[in-house]
C-alpha cells in the first residue's frame, strides 16, 4: 500500500497531509477530518486500516495550527469551523485533485463535513460522521470546560506534543473558542437541508461531548441518514470500537459504490 506525506498550501497555509493509494478502481477517495485536538498522527493507524477496508484511497490531514501544519498565529474565531468547510478544505480538494469525495469527519470535523456537503452539495458523494455536533449542549461544554483542568493538572500536555508542533496552540485554540460565551449560540442546523448525499453517523452511547439530540437533528433535516449507534464508546468511535466502526464505513462504501455503478 503506497503511502505519501506532504504539505499542501489552502487557505493561505501549509498543510501537512497524508494520502493513501486506493487498493480498487473507480472508488471515491475518502478525506479524513480530524476532531479538535486531532492531527494525521492522532489518527494512528485508522486511516491505512480504512483504506485497506475499504479499497479506497483515503487522505487524512491537519488543520491549521495542529500536527506538522503551520503554526496558529492569532485566536481562532467562532466562526472556525465555517472557514474550514466553506474555504480551507475546497481549496486543498482543489489543489490535491480531489472530486466528490466522501468526507470522514470526527467531531469538529464532522461538523466541518456537514457545512462543506450543505454549501456544497454537487461536490460530496458521501459522509461518515463520528459524534458530530451541530449546535452547543451543555454537556459538551461542561466536558470541555473539564478537559481544561485536565490540560493544566495532568501529563495531557506532554501527550499532546507527541502529536502537534505547538500543543499549546492546538489546545487553547480549540478549547478557547468552545468555552466563548458567544459560541454558546453557533449552530449549523440551517446547512443540513441541503444536503444531497447519503449520510452514515456513528455515536457513542456513552460519549461525554454530546447526546442524540445532535444526531436526531441530522436525522430529522437528511433524508435517508444511516445511524449506527454504539453501546460501550464514547466520544471517538474508531478507537473505542475499531472494529464496528470500520465494518459499518466499509459496507457503506461498498452500497453506495453498487448504487452508483453503470450496473445499478
Amino acid at each position: 500500500m503506497e503511502v505519501r506525506t506532504k504539505r499542501v498550501r489552502a487557505g493561505g497555509k501549509l498543510l501537512e497531509t497524508l494520502m493513501i493509494a486506493p487498493t480498487i478502481a473507480c472508488r471515491p477517495t475518502i478525506v479524513m477530518l480530524h476532531e479538535g485536538l486531532g492531527s494525521v498522527s492522532l489518527w494512528k493507524d485508522f486511516p491505512q486500516r480504512l483504506a485497506e477496508r475499504s479499497g479506497c484511497a483515503v487522505i487524512a490531514y491537519s488543520r491549521y495550527g495542529y500536527g506538522r501544519s503551520d503554526r496558529l498565529e492569532e485566536p481562532r474565531s467562532v466562526d472556525y469551523m465555517h472557514h474550514e468547510g466553506e474555504v480551507v478544505l475546497p481549496e486543498l480538494l482543489d489543489r490535491l485533485h480531489v472530486e466528490r469525495p466522501m468526507l470522514f469527519g470526527h467531531s469538529d470535523g464532522g461538523s466541518i463535513a456537514l457545512i462543506f456537503a450543505g454549501r456544497y452539495p454537487e461536490n460530496v458523494c458521501g459522509l461518515i460522521l463520528q459524534a458530530p455536533h451541530v449546535f452547543v449542549e451543555d454537556i459538551s461544554v461542561a466536558s470541555i470546560a473539564r478537559a481544561k483542568t485536565i490540560y493544566r493538572t495532568t501529563d495531557l500536555r506532554e501527550k499532546l506534543a507527541r502529536h502537534h508542533d505547538d500543543p499549546d496552540g492546538a489546545f487553547y485554540g480549540w478549547n478557547d473558542v468552545w468555552l466563548d460565551p458567544r459560541f454558546r449560540s453557533w449552530n449549523i442546523e440551517e446547512y443540513l437541508a441541503m444536503i444531497r448525499c447519503p449520510v452514515l453517523v456513528i455515536q457513542g452511547e456513552d460519549d461525554e461531548y454530546g447526546t442524540m439530540a445532535q444526531v436526531d437533528a441530522i436525522r430529522a433535516r437528511v433524508v435517508g441518514t444511516e445511524t449506527l449507534i454504539l453501546p460501550r464508546c464514547g466520544h471517538s468511535p474508531h478507537r473505542d470500537r475499531p472494529e464496528a466502526t470500520l465494518d459499518a464505513s466499509a459496507a457503506f462504501v461498498e452500497r453506495l459504490t453498487a448504487a452508483s455503478s453503470p450496473r445499478a
